[in-house]
Formats: C-alpha cells, structure tokens, sequence
C-alpha cells in the first residue's frame, strides 16, 4: 500500500488529467497525508495546470476585441439610449 515519491508524483501527475484509477487515488491520498513534500508537489502542479488553463483561455481570445471606433461607436449609442 505504501508508495514512492516517484510513484506519488507520477500518480499526481495522471489524477491532474483524471487518468488516475480509484485505487490510485487512494494510495496518492494517503502518501500526501504523510508526505508533505509530495502534497507541495501536488499543489504546485495544480497550481501550474490552472494558470496553464487560463493562458490557454487568453490566447484563444486575442483579437477577439473592440478596436478604438467599434469602442466610440457603442460608446455614444449608450450615451443616446441613457439620455431618451
């Protein structure tokens, strides 16, 4: 039942995609209840994947934004509808 480093973090590593079996997840759960320097490991990768997620996220939108006349435009459209 006891496990590696090694194995922890490659176990961590595979939950992070959810490749990781219910036995797997197991045994990673009590490594990182005893291991702290593992659970660091776990939280930096977990930390490293979302930030991974939102570069993603930002780079698939870019140009994908008002340019200075689109702005203007619904700007003053605002400023009509606000004022009638």
């Amino acid at each position: 039942m006891k496990i590696t480093c090694d194995e922890a973090t490659e176990i961590c590593d595979k939950n992070q995609y959810k490749e990781a079996s219910l036995w797997e997840k197991m045994k990673l759960g009590i490594h990182l209840f005893l291991c702290k320097k593992c659970g660091l490991y776990a939280k930096q990768n977990k930390v490293m994947s979302v930030c991974l997620q939102k570069l993603k996220e930002v780079e698939s939108h870019k140009g994908q934004h008002l340019n200075q006349d689109e702005m203007n435009c619904m700007a003053q459209e605002l400023k009509t509808k606000i004022e009638s």
